[in-house]
């Protein structure tokens, strides 16, 4: 068994840039949305919105920019931008499928813990195949706060009904991180272009550091 999972009941996964590689296709999303209303997108706009909410990023993104669309109209603009490119442009991260399926045949649960919305998730999960390795799939408009508070970790970990110190987290943004050790679980980073600049702060806050999922079976 690889060490990191010694002692552990469930893995939760963040989605983008941590069970996918997606985290390019929202940048490229932002740039265009903005763009439609006269704006560039602002070099620090991504770790200001980190860990946020879908709902939270759309009221942020209307109160900063003065969006003149609703909340729902900005969200539901985000979705069909996004659908599409889920559907035919965005891989899983390397190891992936290996690791889950692991997961899956030594009686480990897993959840998703993501800050997107469900329709996205779904969209994703579909066109790789993926749904049936989770048991929960969890999005932050679901809890109080997104991340880096704790809420939306502690709702997969009580509907997995496993306790958080048997938790294992794999996220690959610092707020990510943050949340995964506020709810009192052991946290995996992992490396993301997107996150390249954050390394020595992700390496700061997490238990475990890997580059890709394969180099879990080299960790045994």
């Amino acid at each position: 068994m690889p060490e990191l999972l010694k002692g552990k009941e469930a893995v939760i996964f963040d989605l983008d840039g941590t069970l996918v590689d997606s985290m390019w296709m929202w940048k490229q999303i932002d740039i265009e949305y903005l763009g439609r209303f006269g704006y560039e997108c602002p070099p620090q706009l991504q770790k200001e919105i980190e860990g946020m909410s879908f709902s939270e990023t759309a009221v942020y993104f209307k109160e900063k920019f003065q969006i003149p669309d609703s909340l729902e109209e900005i969200k539901q603009c985000w979705v069909d931008m996004s659908i599409e490119k889920y559907r035919c442009q965005v891989p899983m991260k390397k190891g992936v499928r290996r690791f889950l399926s692991y997961l899956k045949e030594n009686g480990f649960r897993a959840g998703i813990a993501t800050s997107n919305g469900r329709a996205m998730v779904d969209a994703v999960l579909h066109s790789l195949d993926m749904e049936a390795f989770f048991q929960v799939i969890t999005t932050a408009c679901e809890v109080a706060a997104g991340k880096p508070a704790p809420d939306i970790y502690q709702k997969v970990a009580k509907t997995l009904q496993v306790p958080p110190e048997r938790c294992l987290v794999f996220e690959d943004v610092p707020a990510g991180i943050m949340a995964g050790k506020a709810a009192g679980m052991t946290v995996c980073a992992i490396e993301d272009e997107f996150s390249a600049p954050m390394r020595e702060e992700k390496l700061a806050l997490a238990d475990y550091y890997i580059e890709d999922y394969d180099e879990i079976f080299d960790k045994k």
